[in-house]
């Protein structure tokens, strides 16, 4: 792909072209370029479509949604940057591009970073410095361009237990905004916002999109002017006085990603590419764990779980992790949450003995956390009720019996640090699940009440940090009730998600195919739960709920004490699945289809070595049988040796089932294979293997 961005005139960097290889062009081409994409003005150049820079400016005639929206002591509202210069920094991993202007008269610096990595992702950030008195920012945001034939618009929104549901409406004038408030992304967050041309699927139709990497309150905007000009823009939400610059201070706003492809896998691939060039990357293989919420939920026995760690190990699982209830009064939900002290009444011995059994297994050993909250009964609130997060009206609505603790009060932080860092180091922890259960209201830092919501983002960033810097080993899992926390700045700390709280597989398999837009599956952690999943009431047989989760980051969310001998043995076989292909499924090519009309979905990755593909009937089709499904993702130019795994009845086989099937990659990415004659949500793998 090609990314085309020009400083001419000294304004502010604009892009002309953020898509499809455009070859190579000599400075020559590259001017000529430029003047085609200047408009006719007819009597104004108000009304007119221009080049914008990546952050729009009122004084430069633009009549939309301003990059940069502050004052000082009234003034200073409409700042114009100018005499722009940049420099060129191309490195091994991404091409970069720092441009440098000022606005004298409103005493305004910037510094405006654009970056294209090897896999094509684009991102930016700006740093706005303050030359003058202090400085209100009520806004600062940056925006990328896009073309007048990216017509729709498509963004995920959900609620707990069905987060990132997708949806689509037309690229109309005007501005279509999502806001997050809450101190998160939500569950409701759009995660990515994509314009692309009418009509776009996974493997076809233009498509950019937009994703903020940013675990706070934020705004995301797809704007439309009638002049035609067409953006998608994100930054932070602020609250009213919530970032003010005094004399020679600096903001730093996060990284906007931006991706382009033909096709949402395409643009996907590119969010994944990053993702695993990172250097923080988890190493692969990713270990299968043991959760024990859905199996004990309280109810802590320390004989009863060193023997479910015990079966965990003897099933093949790698990881064992102790969910609530370990410590201080924590017996339920409304007490305990703030005081990370193991619990003498339920642990007597202290968690040594079982954190010893675990590693002697040969197991990593993780433990439940949920550091930003409180409940009122405990002996923290007790202590230092100063430190709970009021903006004048008292603590606020409960949610969960829980409040949040302003990790903006240094010593707030530092107790929650050090109680940490002691059990870390004293069990030899390997893994946090970290959660984050109440979303924040009026989160007002005391005594004050001034807005904390920025401040308490930077915080947790500052906590994840520290953590990893003194335990390097030590791997994070990112929780908020599930999938509601969930960004490229979580991802910065975070080594896996917990994409949502429902491990029913019917759902759970939607969540996680939009959830792989953003993260690959290695990233994506997904359990196989008890047959009756408590957040839908659903029952799913064994092959239903492992076949989905086998195809992400695999763990296990039960009672292995209730298992009969023919389950345990089924559970042992897909563990042993997972582990046969995981190195591919943790490191290909994500890729997806539908079928009859998106009654039947098939969601894969592709490797060196062949495919694994999981085929779902998700409801019953106007006609049957489905017919064909197409295999997305392979080599044109390879063979591949087409397979099902699974029992199927002699009705439901296609006929090609019953011998050796090889085609070119071509016919079976062109063509495709009868579908199996499944019924709803009985699903099937489908496996491609290359010669």
């Amino acid at each position: 792909m090609s990314l085309v961005v020009t400083l001419s005139g000294g304004r502010l960097p604009r892009i002309l072209h953020w898509g499809a290889d455009l070859g190579a062009l000599d400075d020559e081409a590259l001017a000529a370029m430029e003047r085609a994409a200047l408009p006719p003005l007819g009597d104004t150049v108000i009304y007119a479509p221009q080049p914008v820079p990546i952050l729009p400016q009122l004084a430069e005639a633009w009549l939309g949604e301003p990059g940069l929206v502050g004052s000082r002591d009234g003034a200073a509202w409409a700042p114009l940057f100018r005499e722009a210069h940049g420099r060129r920094e191309d490195t091994a991993a991404a091409d970069r591009l720092v441009v440098r202007a000022e606005d004298p008269e409103s005493a305004l610096e910037i510094e405006m970073e654009i970056e294209l990595d090897e896999g094509g992702l684009l991102r930016a950030r700006s740093t706005l410095r303050n030359l003058g008195g202090a400085y209100r920012v009520d806004r600062l945001a940056l925006a990328f361009p896009v073309p007048a034939h990216a017509d729709e618009l498509f963004d995920l929104a959900g609620r707990w237990t069905r987060e990132r549901s997708p949806q689509r409406r037309p690229f109309d004038i005007g501005c279509w905004v999502r806001e997050a408030r809450g101190g998160k992304p939500g569950f409701e967050a759009p995660t990515l916002t994509v314009a692309g041309e009418h009509g776009f699927g996974f493997d076809r139709g233009e498509v950019w999109g937009i994703h903020l990497g940013w675990s706070g309150n934020q705004r995301i905007v797809a704007e439309r002017t009638p002049a035609g000009t067409r953006m998608l823009s994100g930054g932070e939400l602020l609250y009213p006085d919530e970032l003010v610059l005094g004399l020679g201070e600096h903001v730093v706003t996060p990284w906007l990603y931006g991706s382009w492809g033909v096709g949402l896998d395409a643009l996907a691939a590119r969010f994944h590419d990053h993702l695993r060039a990172r250097r923080n990357h988890p190493a692969l293989p990713r270990p299968m764990l043991l959760n024990t919420w859905e199996a004990v939920y309280f109810d802590h026995d320390e004989a009863e779980l060193i023997a479910a760690a015990e079966r965990a190990a003897a099933l093949g699982l790698e990881r064992f992790v102790l969910d609530d209830g370990w410590f201080g009064a924590r017996r339920h939900d409304r007490a305990g949450l703030g005081d990370w002290v193991v619990s003498p009444e339920v642990w007597p011995r202290g968690l040594d003995a079982l954190a010893t059994r675990v590693h002697e297994l040969g197991m990593e050993f993780g433990l439940w956390f949920e550091p930003e909250m409180v409940n009122l009964d405990s002996d923290l609130v007790r202590a230092h009720p100063e430190w709970v997060f009021d903006a004048g009206h008292g603590v606020g609505i409960p949610s969960r019996h829980q409040y949040v603790l302003d990790l903006g009060h240094d010593g707030a932080f530092a107790h929650v640090l050090e109680q940490m860092s002691a059990l870390v180091a004293q069990l030899g922890i390997d893994f946090i699940k970290w959660d984050h259960n109440r979303s924040l209201l009026d989160a007002g830092h005391s005594p004050t009440g001034r807005a904390g919501h920025r401040a308490q983002t930077l915080a947790l960033y500052r906590l994840m940090d520290t953590l990893r810097e003194r335990f390097p080993g030590l791997e994070i899992e990112a929780c908020s009730s599930g999938g509601a926390r969930l960004d490229l700045g979580m991802l910065e700390r975070a080594d896996r998600v917990w994409a949502s709280d429902c491990s029913d597989p019917h759902e759970r398999a939607d969540i996680n195919r939009w959830t792989s837009l953003l993260l690959p599956p290695e990233l994506i952690g997904t359990h196989i739960g008890e047959p009756r999943a408590y957040s839908t009431g659903r029952v799913a047989p064994l092959r239903f709920r492992a076949a989905v989760a086998s195809m992400w980051q695999l763990g296990v969310e039960a009672d292995l004490a209730e298992l009969g001998a023919d389950e345990r043995d089924e559970l042992q076989a897909w563990v042993a699945f997972h582990r046969e292909h995981r190195a591919v499924l943790h490191s290909g090519r994500v890729v997806h289809a539908d079928a009859a009309g998106g009654a039947a979905s098939l969601d894969g990755v592709v490797g060196a070595t062949g495919a694994v593909y999981l085929y779902l009937l998700r409801e019953r089709p106007p006609g049957w049988p489905v017919g064909r499904i197409r295999l997305p993702g392979l080599d044109p130019a390879r063979r591949y040796r087409i397979r099902l795994d699974g029992p199927l009845a002699a009705h439901e086989a296609p006929p090609w089932a019953g011998g050796e099937l090889v085609l070119p990659g071509r016919v079976l990415t062109e063509v495709g294979i009868e579908a199996p004659g499944v019924d709803v949500d009985a699903p099937v793998i489908v496996f491609a293997d290359a010669f």
